[in-house]
Parts: C-alpha cells; structure tokens; sequence
C-alpha cells in the first residue's frame, strides 16, 4: 500500500505502540492534520521497509515524501517544523537539554522494564517490579511539585512519558502491584495529562491495552 501522493503528513504506525503514541501527541498539540497507516508488524509494508531501512520499524513519519524515524527524533521534527503552535521543547538551551536527557531516560530505561513486566513471571517479574518503581521514583524526584515535567507547560518529557502511563493499569493487574501506593506524584501527573485532549484522544481504553498485553503473553506462552 503506497502513500497518498497527495498527502502532505502520513503517520505508519501501530495502534498499541507508546512510540506511536508519543507522535501522534505531538501532532495533536500542534493541530497537524496527517493520514495515518497501521502497520502490520508482522508482514511489513513495503512502504515501511522503504522509508525506515534501517530498523524497519514503526513509528515513521513521512513529511513531502520524505521520512523521518524513531519517535523522539519526529517529536523533536514536529516542534521545530510546525513552530508556530506553543512549543514542547523548552526555549533556554540548558533546559532543553535536560528535557532531552530525561526523555532519553525513559527510552532507556522504561520499555525494556515494562516490557519485563508482562513478559515475565516469577522471581524475574517480582525483579522487573522493584526495577520499574525505582525508575518511576527517579522520574517523580524530577518531577517534584511541577504541573508538568517543564513547570506549568505541557512539553516533550510528558509526550515522551505519557504514552506508559497508559499502560499504568495494564501492568498493575498482570504483575499484580499498586504504583499510586509508591509514586502518587506520578499518578497524579499522568491524569493531568490525561485531561489535555491531545492525550485522552490518542491513548487507547486501558482494558484495550490489557487485552494486548495478555494476548502477547500467550503468544509468547507466558501463560
């Protein structure tokens, strides 16, 4: 399936994906109307091995034709291409690299835990937990009493994280643990974030995401 030749914004993207997500945020924040593709991870588009060669994966926006990979990198695109909407990234340099260090935190650190929490069971979930809430506890201490990562202002750290925070719910009731308990901050971050609607619209029902997440448990046979 090719791209509209006439559309100036295509998204390829996957519904479930937190990367997704984080893209689809920021072109709502920017009022950036865009076709959108779901991607079929298992039997790749031709158009997703063409635009993203390299890692062949989701997402990747395609701008005039031209493509643009690996979701903070698009979000980064997004805020300096469509720079007359409110920006996400802070103006004073210093600020901006430390909203870009803990953006590169979350992609670091918080897929690949998250990811061990639906994966695993056992000794190595109950790992993967006390793995995640220090993660989540480093993120609250930054967030201390702001509204949002950079203060009063919804921008890049939030898009980067919010997309988990959906996820939230989904991983208490298969690993079984209470994140509130912990880290209210963050929870109470996440349903502020929750009430902008460039958020509560793209953010799927979190039983949707539950569902997705048990499902690819047994098809890893987790279960």
């Amino acid at each position: 399936m090719a791209a509209n030749d006439h559309a100036e914004v295509v998204l390829l993207d996957l519904w479930a994906s937190p990367f997704g997500q984080r893209v689809r945020i920021a072109l709502e924040e920017k009022g950036v109307e865009y076709e959108y593709m779901e991607q079929d991870m298992i039997n790749k588009s031709t158009l997703l091995i063409e635009s993203n060669p390299v890692y062949k994966k989701i997402p990747v926006l395609i701008h005039h034709g031209k493509p643009v990979c690996e979701s903070l990198v698009i979000v980064q695109y997004i805020d300096e291409v469509w720079s007359h909407k409110a920006p996400l990234l802070p103006g004073e340099p210093f600020a901006r690299a430390q909203a870009r260090f803990w953006a590169d935190f979350i992609d670091k650190k918080i897929y690949e835990c998250t990811t061990r929490l639906w994966k695993c069971k056992g000794e190595a979930l109950e790992e993967a937990k006390k793995d995640f809430m220090e993660i989540v506890k480093t993120l609250e201490v930054e967030l201390g009493d702001k509204t949002f990562f950079n203060g009063d202002t919804f921008g890049f750290v939030d898009v980067a994280l919010v997309p988990f925070f959906g996820r939230f719910n989904a991983y208490e009731k298969i690993a079984n643990f209470n994140i509130e308990k912990e880290c209210p901050k963050i929870v109470a971050w996440g349903r502020r974030c929750m009430h902008r609607d460039s958020v509560s619209k793209i953010l799927p029902d979190d039983q949707k995401i539950y569902e997705f997440l048990l499902m690819l448990r047994k098809y890893l046979g987790v279960e």
